[in-house]
Formats: structure tokens, C-alpha cells, sequence
């Protein structure tokens, strides 16, 4: 008569493709909605952008005096910077009539004798500014520089914008808050499970005189692999997703920004790794800790 031998179960040994599964996913889940945060970003800084001051100069100015207050302007703390560039622009009274022209179809040239247009500089406000009370402090301070005729922005826009983007901020901030607590349930509910099956191989080490250290050790050195499998697999589906939608999608690339893309990659492996880590760690010291009769 043959003999079936038991399959050994080494300590350490839980369940691969259920754990790896549901942290990848968490993590997944939890990064789709990271990505979404960091686009929500780059789209308010691409509209804070478009949120400009136009100066308009006194006629007869000299090519010179137009320069001086360019180089004013250029020199002021609140003026945004992009790509090495000055948020300044330049538009003459006849490019003025132009876009004028374009915009409503009408030529005034044909009734006036003369542009009643003025050169003008359009300016980009960097967005640590752009509040009402700086925004009036800014339009004062322009006011003041020689050869400035008027300066004028559309104070509602700023307002509006304001407003919104600090109640989106705050339902983005709720959702994060409930999603992170989600993710860090499942986790540890998941790892908890995957571990029920190897509490009595824990008192088995203990009743031989293994240490709690011993013990430990391959179940965390496993839960590490995990977590950071976990982190690389659910980033890998992320970036893929991404490259996808940009390739089929027209404008999605704008709002792309890979350094913080990468770094939503780099906390998405981290906090595989930690939080598999982690509730290891709880569920292992509970079952080190149980009385045979709570383990049964």
C-alpha cells in the first residue's frame, strides 16, 4: 500500500499570487487616482497661466522709455518665469489692430485716421500671487512706474478661480484621506488571511524555541518582495495606460509631468513595500502572542 506523503509547509510561505494580486491592485487603484491629483495640478497651473495683467503706455513713448519699463517689469518679483523666459510680452498698437481686426470682424481704420489703440505688455503672474489682495497690490505698483497709462486684469476670473480650485482641493483631499484608509484595510485584511493558515507552524517554531526574531524574519523578507513586486507591477500598468492615452488622445500630453509622475511611482513602491511590510508584521506578533486555545 503507497504512502502520500504531506506537503511540507515552509515557514514564511503564504499565498503568492492572492497577496500580489490584491496590493497590486490597492496600489493601483490608489496611484490611477494620484496620477488624476497630479494632472488636476498641472491643469490649474496651465489656467493660473492665462492669467494676465495687461499694462497699456502712454503714446509717443521712445523705443527706449518702452524698454526701460520692460526691463521694470521683467526685474519684479511676481513675474512668472517659464523655461528661462519673462512672462512679458510685447504687443504694438497695429498688432493690437490686427488681433482687434481677427477677433470682431471690424476695421476701424477705415473711419478713424488713427489707431486709437495703444502699445501695451501683457504679463503672466506667477501663482504664489495670484490672490485678490496681491493682485491689487501688483495693478497699484504698476500704476506707478512712469509712462504707464492704465493697467487692467478681470478680477472676477481670479476670484472665480480661486474659489473653485479650494473646493475641488478640499473633495480631492477627502477622497485621498478615504482611499488611503481603503487601500491600507485591504492590505492588511489581505496579508492577514494569507498568514490565518500558518498560525500553528508559528507556535510549532515557538514550542521548539525559535525566537520571535527567527520567526519574523521570512515572513517580512517575503512581504518585502511582495510589496515592492506589488509597487513596480502596479506603476508598470499606470505608465502604460498613460503612454496609451497620450498617443490617442489629442492635448492629453499637456497635462503630463513626469517628475511627478515618477515620483507618485517612487511612493507607489515604497508604500507596497511598507504596508505589506507592516501588517506582516501586526498579523505574524498577533498569532506569536495568541494562547493555544485562540489559535484554535
Amino acid at each position: 500500500m503507497g504512502i502520500n506523503p504531506r506537503k511540507k509547509t515552509k515557514l514564511g510561505r503564504f499565498k503568492f499570487a492572492s497577496v500580489l494580486f490584491s496590493t497590486t491592485l490597492s496600489l493601483f487603484i490608489l496611484g490611477l487616482f494620484g496620477v488624476i491629483v497630479i494632472q488636476a495640478k498641472t491643469l490649474t497651473s496651465l489656467i493660473r497661466e492665462n492669467i494676465e495683467i495687461q499694462v497699456f503706455l502712454n503714446k509717443d513713448l521712445t523705443v527706449d522709455q518702452k524698454m526701460g519699463i520692460r526691463r521694470t517689469l521683467e526685474a519684479k518679483p511676481y513675474i512668472l518665469r517659464k523655461d528661462g523666459k519673462s512672462g512679458v510680452t510685447f504687443i504694438s498698437q497695429d498688432e493690437a489692430a490686427k488681433e482687434f481686426l481677427k477677433d470682431t470682424g471690424e476695421d476701424f481704420t477705415q473711419f478713424l485716421d488713427d489707431n486709437p489703440l495703444r502699445d501695451s505688455y501683457t504679463i503672466a503672474i506667477s501663482e504664489e500671487y495670484q490672490t485678490a489682495e496681491s493682485m491689487e497690490e501688483i495693478v497699484k505698483e504698476i500704476k506707478g512706474i512712469s509712462g504707464v497709462f492704465e493697467v487692467t486684469y478681470i478680477a472676477d476670473l481670479v476670484e472665480s478661480i480661486n474659489k473653485n480650485l479650494f473646493k475641488v482641493a478640499l473633495v480631492m483631499g477627502g477622497f485621498i484621506l478615504i482611499l488611503v484608509f481603503t487601500v491600507v484595510m485591504l492590505i492588511n485584511n489581505t496579508i492577514r488571511l494569507a498568514l490565518f493558515s500558518q498560525r500553528f507552524l508559528i507556535r510549532s517554531m515557538q514550542l521548539v524555541g525559535a525566537t520571535r526574531g527567527f520567526i519574523r524574519r521570512p515572513f517580512l523578507g517575503r512581504a518585502l518582495l511582495f510589496g515592492f513586486l506589488s509597487g513596480v507591477i502596479a506603476s508598470l500598468l499606470l505608465f502604460l495606460i498613460l503612454e496609451y492615452t497620450k498617443s490617442n488622445v489629442e492635448g492629453f500630453s499637456l497635462l503630463q509631468n513626469n517628475e511627478l509622475l515618477f515620483a507618485l511611482f517612487g511612493v507607489l513602491i515604497i508604500a507596497g513595500v511598507l504596508l505589506s511590510v507592516l501588517s506582516t508584521l501586526q498579523a505574524v506578533n498577533k498569532y506569536l502572542n495568541m494562547s493555544l486555545d485562540e489559535l484554535y
